[in-house]
């Protein structure tokens, strides 16, 4: 980071950093805790991740406070303007990552018959990839790295292909095992929570990529091409 001639601006840009920074890591453990408490049947964890949440949201305030406080007293222009800009959005994204952690969290009570559902077992392997993604992107984001930024947006891919898979699997299971339908359908819809926070996460990435290079991603390109483009 460049010196500024106000040091106090160097604090509240670190102070932004920081925030988001705990904030990431406060949503990477309530994505972990909530899928084990959705394969170990935790209600007592689950409780705890959903509690966990209003944290998350006071963090998301303290953010906007000190970005608006900084832009009010300092002006910042350029780089320094999308620096407090950047924190201020991935804030809100690393937010709404967490209200779907918690959503998972509220569905593990719903889960019955959990023994004789087969397609359970990929859910950890999905979130998995979610949480690395989060991980990465946060990372990327406080080192500036355009390369991280690429990769977090490839996997997000594989997470979809995860994501499809899954979802035959659990209605083709439905269709054969009727007795499970009503837990089957709590998991399409924590598997749907997944693939939305690894949505979530390539938003952040096409951010950091933005951030570092001052370019759009290519991706990004092309899918606004594309829908321009559609009837």
């Amino acid at each position: 980071m460049v010196d500024h001639t106000v040091k106090a601006f160097d604090s509240e840009i670190g102070q932004l950093r920081g925030l988001v920074a705990e904030m990431g890591g406060l949503a990477e453990v309530a994505i972990r805790d909530a899928i084990i408490a959705l394969t170990q049947h935790d209600e007592e964890l689950a409780a705890q991740v959903v509690a966990a949440d209003a944290r998350l949201d006071a963090l998301e305030a303290e953010v906007d406070r000190l970005a608006v406080r900084t832009i009010a007293l300092r002006a910042p222009m350029a780089d320094d303007l999308r620096d407090v800009i950047a924190a201020l959005k991935i804030s809100g994204v690393i937010e709404r990552i967490g209200d779907y952690a918690k959503n998972i969290a509220k569905r593990v009570n719903a889960m019955e018959n959990r023994g004789k559902i087969e397609p359970l077992e990929l859910v950890p392997m999905m979130a998995e990839i979610a949480e690395g993604m989060v991980r990465d992107v946060l990372n990327a984001y406080g080192s500036r790295d355009a390369a991280l930024a690429q990769e977090v947006i490839r996997r997000d891919e594989k997470l979809d292909q995860f994501y499809n898979t899954l979802f035959r699997s659990l209605l083709t299971h439905m269709m054969e095992n009727p007795a499970t339908i009503t837990s089957a359908a709590q998991l399409l819809f924590i598997a749907r929570n997944l693939e939305r926070i690894g949505d979530h996460a390539t938003n952040v990435a096409e951010m950091v990529y933005y951030a570092a290079t001052g370019d759009y991603h290519a991706e990004r390109d092309s899918m606004t091409n594309d829908t321009r483009n559609l009837p």
